[in-house]
């Protein structure tokens, strides 16, 4: 899709933690080459059987493909996502993680952009309103641009490789 092809682009608002989980994995399979997660406190559904499957696959289906993903709790992730942290360990070179530094402390909308042009957006971790955005090249960009600023504003996570190699 260009640019200027607004003509697929759809916007739709909804107000579920269940759906915005369920349009997360369902977004998953959609990637081409790079999914970014902010998410302040990573949650169960981070270490699902299926959406560690859903992102292995997407990993494996490229070497050039990318994961990012920022997190405020790296030790949450630790403690609450061992298929998560094992998938990292094994895709290091694909998979990175970083943690929030002071300076981005106060960010707590967590996001899924895919590619360029699809996105899910909570307005607050601790509310259900959120919105999803498919073929939204216009509408995703200023998301990239705040995930960006996120990433220059956190360190990087020790996940991987397994130690020994």
């Amino acid at each position: 899709m260009s640019v200027d092809d607004t003509s697929k682009a759809r916007y739709e608002r909804f107000e579920s933690f269940r759906e915005y989980e369920e349009r997360f994995d369902a977004l998953l399979p959609h990637a081409l080459g790079v999914i970014r997660v902010f998410k302040p406190r990573p949650s169960a559904h981070y270490n699902s059987r299926q959406r560690c499957e859903l992102l292995q696959t997407f990993l494996l289906g490229d070497p050039a493909r990318r994961l990012y993903i920022v997190v405020h709790e790296a030790d949450a992730l630790a403690r609450l996502c061992p298929r998560l942290v094992a998938l990292a360990r094994r895709h290091h070179e694909q998979l990175k993680v970083r943690r929030t530094l002071a300076a981005a402390s106060h960010v707590h909308d967590p996001h899924l952009i895919v590619d360029s042009g699809h996105y899910l957006h909570r307005f607050h971790h601790a509310g259900m309103r959120a919105a999803q955005g498919t073929d939204d090249v216009a509408g995703a960009q200023p998301l990239i641009d705040r995930y960006e600023e996120l990433w220059e504003a956190s360190a990087p996570v020790r996940v991987g490789p397994p130690a020994g190699l």
